[in-house]
């Protein structure tokens, strides 16, 4: 591996501190102190002058399970300065999975990580997963992955929609700290995505006590986010409470106009959790839309078990207007995107097959009057012609709810992002964006106190120890880039551009990506704990 020291730079060392000018050396891969490495004898120099030097950004909830695998570039995360992606969100993912639930399976996450109908699915476990990840053509970010609690549930349960036993809990229990053992990071689950959403608080703590016997975090999407969203964080922290487990909330925020009042007291929530000596953070990306899967529009019950299941039920009239009720009236303890966000502020960011592709980029509203149907119908007849691969972007907020969050000392950066032939621009901006709107325009944050979020916070919440921080020691992922002129050009019309002002961005010291050009190399690691 090459030696090399970045001189003359803006140090941001990711802990918070001040920037300081000075120079980083790095050998095989770490950084050293610089005595150690005298110019004549680096592989190189790299003139960093007027330029800033940070760790490389974590993004702590990522898509790209099934991206990375099928490009391991990783493009859209690699230029906007990420060097380490945490996969396995939501509580749907790759693995664990039982063979005989491959085909529903495959469809059910694929709203969220993509069509994988290129891919032969030839693991089964957490351990079988990320060695098909470094046995393939690696990847150029480095790669962690949370177990998913719906993989866990399925893998015991099926889809079913009912409550678990408790020797069905216990066994999902054994089975996550077996997957905790091979390689998890950490816990997560998507309490409004199936079959997550058919658990209960017993269900939830006792596998929160698996996680925190690892010390590992519980990485969750709470199961509100709107009307519920007081009860739903307290569902949480009193999972946290009973288990002594980390929790991390999952891209943070309130959704819905009627809701915003929520703010001060999901903060007073979070101040009383740290009084009472619980451990919580949380992340968030800086727009107000958010992106999901079309399934997420519909009830849970809808969805009980699997793709097959699902697909029935809306061909079917009766239930099509069963669906409907529940959409309209409302069901206690269920986000109903369709009454927060509204057919005109729901957009469809990508599809399966060819002849919807011109969908793409309309809203539900625009869809429906397009084929003559009600907005009801125009999602129920999609979802059936795309075999539920569909998804969406939803607007849900306001600016001044996402700075107030941006500012808590719990909140850390991430992208959230849904590849995708239409994406949410957050797959592409979203860490260029802080440092251009955040800091540089609205002066939410310091540079430090950005970087510090991206890097440094992350780094120590998912206890990546030599990472996240510039120090002798710590592995080299690193960036250089102009914080005058990083520049955002990912919009919801054309969200496909990559940020500028990014110079030159190392993983484990290694160059990917140089003066506006990807170097295809690919030295990410997979991380386990």
């Amino acid at each position: 591996m090459a030696r090399f020291i970045i001189q003359n730079a803006a140090v941001v060392d990711g802990t918070g501190a001040p920037a300081r000018v000075g120079n980083v050396a790095v050998a095989d891969g770490f950084i050293v102190e610089e005595a150690s490495l005298p110019p004549q004898s680096c592989d190189f120099l790299v003139d960093a002058a007027g330029l800033a030097c940070t760790p490389g950004f974590i993004d702590t909830h990522s898509h790209s399970d099934i991206q990375v695998l099928l490009d391991p570039n990783v493009y859209p995360k690699i230029r906007q300065g990420i060097t380490t992606e945490i996969l396995g969100q939501d509580g749907v993912s790759a693995a664990p999975l039982p063979m005989e639930y491959l085909n529903a399976w495959r469809k059910n996450q694929s709203g969220l990580n993509g069509d994988s109908s290129a891919l032969a699915w030839d693991w089964k476990d957490t351990k079988g997963y990320l060695e098909r990840i470094e046995k393939g053509k690696g990847s150029a970010t480095n790669i962690a992955y949370l177990v998913p609690h719906g993989n866990v549930r399925m893998s015991v349960m099926g889809l079913e929609n009912r409550l678990a036993t408790k020797d069905e809990i216990d066994q999902m229990c054994r089975l996550l700290d077996k997957e905790l053992q091979d390689g998890g990071i950490g816990l997560s689950s998507g309490l409004i995505y199936v079959p997550c959403a058919y658990s209960n608080l017993e269900e939830l703590t006792a596998l929160c006590r698996v996680a925190a016997a690892h010390n590992k975090p519980f990485v969750v999407h709470q199961r509100s986010e709107a009307d519920d969203v007081m009860e739903s964080m307290d569902e949480i922290l009193s999972a946290a409470k009973a288990s002594g487990v980390h929790a991390h909330f999952s891209h943070f925020k309130i959704c819905g106009m009627r809701n915003l009042h929520y703010r001060r007291q999901m903060a007073d929530l979070l101040d009383q959790a740290a009084a009472e000596g619980l451990s919580v953070s949380f992340d968030q990306y800086p727009y107000t839309a958010g992106s999901t899967t079309m399934t997420a529009l519909l009830p849970p019950w809808a969805q009980s078990g699997g793709a097959e299941e699902l697909l029935g039920r809306l061909a079917d009239p009766s239930i099509r207007e069963k669906i409907t009720r529940d959409i309209q009236n409302g069901i206690h303890g269920w986000d109903d995107f369709m009454s927060f966000s509204g057919p005109s502020r729901i957009r469809i960011t990508s599809v399966q097959t060819d002849r919807n592709q011109h969908l793409l980029g309309h809203t539900v509203e625009e869809i429906a009057a397009e084929r003559g149907v009600t907005p009801f119908d125009a999602i129920y007849d999609l979802l059936i012609e795309e075999s539920l691969s569909v998804s969406i972007s939803t607007e849900f907020g306001t600016d001044e709810d996402i700075a107030f969050f941006m500012r808590r000392p719990e909140q850390n950066v991430c992208t959230d992002g849904l590849f995708g032939a239409k994406p949410h621009p957050r797959v592409y901006g979203t860490f260029a964006r802080i440092l251009e709107k955040y800091v540089r325009q609205d002066k939410v944050l310091t540079l430090e106190e950005a970087v510090y979020k991206m890097t440094g916070k992350p780094a120590g919440v998912f206890a990546m120890h030599d990472r996240g921080v510039i120090a002798p020691g710590r592995r080299a992922d690193l960036l250089v880039f102009d914080a005058d002129r990083v520049q955002d050009h990912a919009t919801y019309v054309d969200p496909q551009r990559y940020p500028t002002g990014f110079h030159v961005i190392f993983v484990n010291g290694v160059p990917v990506f140089e003066q506006g050009k990807s170097l295809n190399n690919h030295p990410g690691m997979v991380i386990r704990q």
